[in-house]
């Protein structure tokens, strides 16, 4: 990297690239951060033919090796997440807090994996046949693309890349072009790890060329991606033709229930968080705030209250919990849902608004409207913004139906006391992930991650379940002399 111009990481070197990024803040349209190389489709493919090389050494590497490796990028991601969390925060928009909290969090998901490589055990039983044993041992994919999003730069690349090198398979990160400088970073730092050349790489462009060029790709044995439904959809048609294996995570509309018996101020709490935190750019976040009716005007009056309070602002400052979203076609989207929303006759009963502020970027204060039902079309689609939806239902059983009644199934939440509907809701929720006096927003790294309907296709993601994606299981039979 010279002059502020970052490079992609192809075969162990920084290459150039004839066309270039500029990533600029979303929170002051004046601070370019670099310009970033934007490769081209056969520059993708160099990085996949280059990961195919590398994957003979790197898949039959020692343990020791790869845990040392996976614990090196590990350590020095959270010794430096203050840096890199600000980095982060500068280019995506997130709170300060967030960004930091974020980069630790990656660095925790190559620590764990880095544990979870020295796991490699085995099934022994019997043969059926007398005398024949059976062993059932689980090996390396190949390559590996991966496919990440904007909104979490470091943390969904962290949660990808660590089992696929720790279970032995080379990498090919196409990471999202909105937000190029934590891919860097991050790929600086595995650069620096041990790591063989060609075992990782990056490039970094639009899904429309880089990406479509990665998930066509014959050399790519396995794709792992987050982002849209009409996205991942395509990915699934691209890799369909080379029979390649998919991991999609992708839209939701996630219900946060509140019952009459709730504790409102946990209640208000956690739909503040889970809706509006990391500027509603989450896909787990409450986008329907489904309330019984016997508390729904407390809970709303209080939601303003608590709404009101909200600081927007610069992603750098440390008072601001609200930034900017990624940039000026989100906002473009996020208005247009506004405006569907009046027009659909929800009422506004907070936010909604473009302040301006001391630095230019695209600010939008949240918004919360009420008088919607579940058939409107702010209930149905996918917003990606700090924009929730009150629903009055008027008992626990509406409130259930209506939770499930969407096309998506990644997070559901539950605000109650009474353990009676907190065990039903556990059981009954159509959703992968479920939440109970939680926020809809926030998981584990040890645990599986992942939704029902298309929020989800394939095995999930996270914790001992990853190997299910990285991994390709053998079944050998032998007769011993």
């Amino acid at each position: 990297m010279t002059d502020n111009l970052f490079s992609n990481y192809i075969g162990g070197e920084w290459t150039r690239a004839d066309a270039t990024i500029e990533n600029v803040s979303p929170s002051d349209t004046s601070d370019v951060i670099g310009h970033y190389a934007s490769a081209t489709p056969d520059e993708a493919l160099q990085a996949v033919d280059t990961a195919r090389e590398a994957f003979a050494g790197w898949s039959q590497s020692g343990l020791e090796e790869r845990k040392a490796i996976l614990d090196a990028i590990g350590d020095e991601l959270i010794a430096r997440k203050d840096e890199l969390g600000r980095l982060l925060s500068r280019e995506e928009g997130k709170p300060l807090a967030e960004g930091i909290g974020e980069v630790g969090r990656a660095g925790q998901f190559f620590q764990y994996f880095g544990a979870e490589v020295l796991r490699q055990m085995g099934e022994h039983a019997a043969s059926v046949r007398p005398g024949v044993d059976v062993d059932v041992t689980r090996e390396p994919l190949g390559v590996v693309g991966i496919v990440t999003p904007w909104n979490f730069p470091t943390a969904v690349a962290a949660w990808k890349i660590a089992p696929a090198l720790a279970f032995g398979n080379t990498v090919v990160l196409k990471a999202a072009e909105l937000v190029p400088a934590s891919a860097w970073a991050l790929t600086e730092i595995i650069s620096r790890s041990g790591l063989p050349a060609g075992a990782f790489n990056l490039v970094t462009g639009p899904g429309s060329t880089t990406g479509d060029a990665l998930t066509r790709a014959a050399g790519v044995d396995a794709i792992s991606f987050t982002g849209s439904v009409a996205v991942g959809r395509q990915i699934a048609r691209n890799a369909i033709d080379n029979m390649t294996r998919v991991q999609l995570e992708m839209g939701s509309k996630n219900a946060l229930v509140v019952l009459n018996d709730a504790d409102l101020d946990l209640a208000v709490q956690c739909a503040i968080n889970g809706a509006f935190f990391g500027t509603g750019q989450k896909c787990t976040a409450s986008s329907r705030l489904v309330v019984e009716a016997g508390v729904h005007d407390e809970f709303v009056e209080r939601m303003v209250a608590a709404m009101q309070k909200l600081v927007v602002g610069n992603a750098l400052d440390p008072k601001t919990q609200i930034g900017p979203v990624v940039d000026s076609r989100q906002l473009e989207q996020n208005m247009r849902y506004v405006k569907l929303a009046s027009d659909e006759g929800a009422t506004l009963a907070q936010g909604g608004e473009t302040p301006e502020l001391e630095t230019t970027g695209y600010y939008m204060t949240p918004a919360l409207y009420t008088d919607t039902t579940n058939e409107m079309r702010i209930n149905r689609e996918e917003i990606f913004g700090p924009i929730s939806c009150v629903i009055k239902v008027s008992d626990y059983d509406e409130a259930l139906a209506v939770s499930n009644d969407t096309e998506f199934g990644l997070t559901a939440g539950i605000m109650t006391t009474s353990l009676k509907y907190a065990s039903h809701f556990r059981r009954q929720s159509n959703s992968g992930c479920v939440m109970v006096n939680l926020p809809t927003a926030g998981t584990d790294y040890h645990v599986p991650f992942g939704g029902r309907k298309a929020s989800s296709f394939g095995p999930r993601e996270q914790g001992q379940y990853a190997k299910e994606f990285y991994t390709v299981v053998k079944t050998s039979y032998s007769l011993p002399y």
